[in-house]
């Protein structure tokens, strides 16, 4: 037998999936988080789903891993002192950046600049200077550059970035330095700008390489201690991580291209609603994944999630492909308050994580959260994790009626509030990602997931008029399922920057082909064979003029066949309306092209549920009482594992299972699909 284990880590739970190769057959759990060290709870995870499941760490093929380290790094200002080597002149490259400023009319009174990356004292300059073509106008001076890394060392450096000017089309200078850096610093690695983002705007550039590096050492150190650990376990497949954009990478590269994974926990959740949405039959879909501490939100179109050519995590956006996910603070474990100031309730971003967590957990929480509300309100039953973990509901009443008496409403009054303000701050993001985006969510369903996902998608759902609102089997581990049932993926851009008229079908039909061997090597590296390999094709487009560009879908064969650049302008033409509700009679220009290899997607066959007779009854486990919509009603408990295909669940209920709880609202019916999928509508 031949297995295949995905984990992802959040800031509550980390989340295991083991899937049987062959049959399918999966094993799930959950175990508490280690913020201090995500590895800790990796392996405590992975040695109670092998127990679990009567399988060696060694029998594992592939261990498949989304994480939030390199997020973490960034976030909480952890990330390395970071060197930065520029060309003569531009020591203030990333001191000028952009002149966006976030926020409204006079913002820039407000908002406090962030704090460069590499600050001026660990900037150096070295003599030399390419043309825009890559040709040498000023040859490399070697002398200023052991000078100026003499003076990076005397500052203690733990990470050194390397960006010269219009080193994207020629990276000869900076291999060089690079060269000359390992003598000088062997101990600390060392990113060069051509290898990391081979394109053109040079602050773009200098920024995304920096924060590589300002990542890399911490998420070097994380992999390699947690390659370690799964080696000493008996693990000897291979070991990926989940990149922002939702592909796969070797855990050897992601040590040298950490800004890949600055996305990488919320990819798992998008990937694993893909799986869940073939299954369904249902193309486009709202993903709503609400974790301990913040929710995710996703636009998924016929099948695939939208894409950025931007990541970005607090005030820091790099130039590295991903899912185009929205996050907000609302989770499990945000904090309900009201300031003496306004005397208003407030419900997060401050979240009480896994330690000590909400009240209910009874590990010492002391401040009301969006789950010791649900647990007054009767979402949430006294056990979770199948009975494993018991909640404690004295202790979320006592905390919520201390925000009841702040407020001078009932307890069941600011419970309800809690969880309104928290469905709010969701229905917020979710209208980022498609109504400002041009889609009507009344054309999509909402799938919720994570830890408490289920407990508000059928609300969040009502706000939004997108239905069926889907429950899918295990939402609290779908990041994991995300990340066992993806593929490996790998990028190669290369900027181009010609206008369509300046340029032919068969110049960039051969561009094209020679990015096409660089990811097929890339996967070949991976152990990918050449029949498992596929390769797809993205350009950069823009009106002539224009301060950006649209990422396209392009096809290689159109180029080769003369009909590239019509179909790609006419395509272009088509999305801008789209997004901006008017074109503009200019000449196109090509930014750039990019081509991605992708290995063969991994397969986990879903499991179809027995025909039922449409009356759930065998799943039944008791009567309850829930407080919904202003007033406390009579309820049904389900067990999750009882339902069968066609069964109807009338609300209000609550079906629970290991990983997660759901609810039903009143007036509103779910129905079991084939696969096990809960599909919530409204009463007609």
């Amino acid at each position: 037998m031949s297995y295949r284990l995905g984990v992802d880590v959040g800031g509550t739970f980390t989340d295991l999936l083991l899937i049987e190769e062959k049959t399918g057959r999966t094993w799930r759990n959950k175990v508490p988080s280690t913020p201090h060290d995500p590895s800790v709870a990796v392996i405590n995870g992975t040695e109670a789903i092998c127990a679990e499941a009567g399988v060696k760490p060694g029998e594992i093929d592939q261990f498949l891993h989304g994480t939030t380290v390199a997020t973490n790094a960034v976030l909480e200002g952890k990330g390395a002192r970071t060197g930065l080597v520029v060309t003569e002149g531009y020591r203030q490259i990333l001191q000028v950046a952009r002149s966006l400023v976030p926020g409204g009319l006079a913002a820039w009174i407000t908002w406090p600049k962030p704090e460069p990356l590499a600050p001026l004292e660990t900037t150096v300059e070295v003599t030399e200077r390419l043309a825009a073509d890559g040709s040498v106008v000023k040859p490399l001076d070697e002398a200023s550059v052991r000078a100026a890394l003499q003076r990076l060392k005397n500052e203690g450096i733990e990470a050194l970035t390397v960006c010269l000017i219009n080193s994207y089309v020629n990276g000869a200078h900076e291999k060089r330095v690079g060269e000359i850096a390992a003598e000088i610093f062997p101990d600390i690695p060392v990113s060069l700008s051509h290898e990391i983002l081979p394109e053109m705007q040079e602050y773009e550039r200098a920024l995304t390489t920096v924060a590589n590096s300002l990542v890399r050492p911490v998420m070097a150190m994380y992999v390699a201690n947690l390659r370690a650990k799964l080696r000493a376990l008996g693990m000897k497949g291979r070991i990926n991580l989940l990149r922002s954009d939702g592909g796969l990478m070797g855990s050897e590269k992601a040590e040298g291209h950490p800004v890949n994974l600055l996305m990488s926990g919320p990819a798992g959740g998008v990937t694993g609603a893909l799986w869940v949405s073939r299954n369904a039959g249902i193309g486009n879909i709202l993903t709503l994944d609400v974790g301990g501490t913040s929710t995710d939100v996703a636009l998924i179109e016929n099948g695939e999630p939208k894409l950025r050519r931007e990541t970005s995590v607090g005030h820091l956006t790099v130039r590295a492909s991903s899912l185009d996910v929205k996050t907000v603070g609302a989770g499990g474990g945000s904090i309900a308050h009201v300031p003496e100031l306004t005397r208003a309730l407030r419900v997060g971003p401050e979240s009480a994580g896994a330690v000590p967590g909400p009240a209910a957990y009874g590990k010492g929480g002391d401040r009301a959260t969006v789950t010791d509300a649900h647990v007054v309100l009767g979402n949430l039953p006294e056990s979770l994790l199948g009975g494993t973990f018991k909640l404690d509901r004295d202790a979320a009443k006592a905390v919520v009626q201390k925000v009841a008496d702040a407020l001078g409403v009932t307890l069941y009054e600011a419970a309800q509030g809690i969880i309104d303000i928290a469905n709010e701050n969701m229905f917020g993001a979710l209208r980022l990602v498609s109504v400002q985006q041009g889609y009507d969510p009344r054309e999509f369903a909402l799938m919720g997931f994570g830890g408490a996902g289920s407990l508000h998608s059928n609300a969040v759902g009502k706000l939004m008029g997108s239905y069926p609102v889907i429950v899918p089997v295990s939402p609290g581990v779908l990041c994991a399922t995300g990340d066992a049932t993806t593929q490996l993926r790998y990028e190669h851009a290369r900027s181009f920057n010609k206008m369509v008229n300046q340029t032919e079908d068969a110049e960039i039909a051969t561009l094209l082909a020679e990015m096409r061997e660089v990811v097929k090597g890339d996967l070949k590296d991976e152990g990918v064979p050449e029949d498992e390999q596929s390769v797809r094709f993205e350009a950069g487009v823009r009106y002539a003029g224009q301060g950006f560009e649209v990422s396209m879908a392009i096809d290689i064969a159109d180029f080769e066949a003369g009909r590239g650049i019509e179909a790609v302008k006419a395509a272009f033409d088509a999305e801008h309306k789209r997004l901006f509700t008017f074109n503009l009679d200019v000449v196109h220009e090509i930014v750039n092209l990019r081509a991605i290899g992708l290995g063969k997607a991994a397969e986990m066959p879903a499991q179809k549920l027995a025909k039922g007779d449409t009356d759930p009854a065998q799943a039944k486990l008791r009567d309850h009482r829930m407080w919904v919509e202003g007033q406390e009603r009579d309820a049904v408990i389900y067990e999750r594992a009882k339902l069968e295909a066609g069964d109807r669940l009338a609300g209000p209920c609550v079906i629970t299972e290991m990983d997660s709880t759901a609810v039903i609202l009143p007036d509103h019916v779910g129905v079991v699909d084939d696969f096990g999928n809960i599909l919530i509508n409204p009463v007609a």
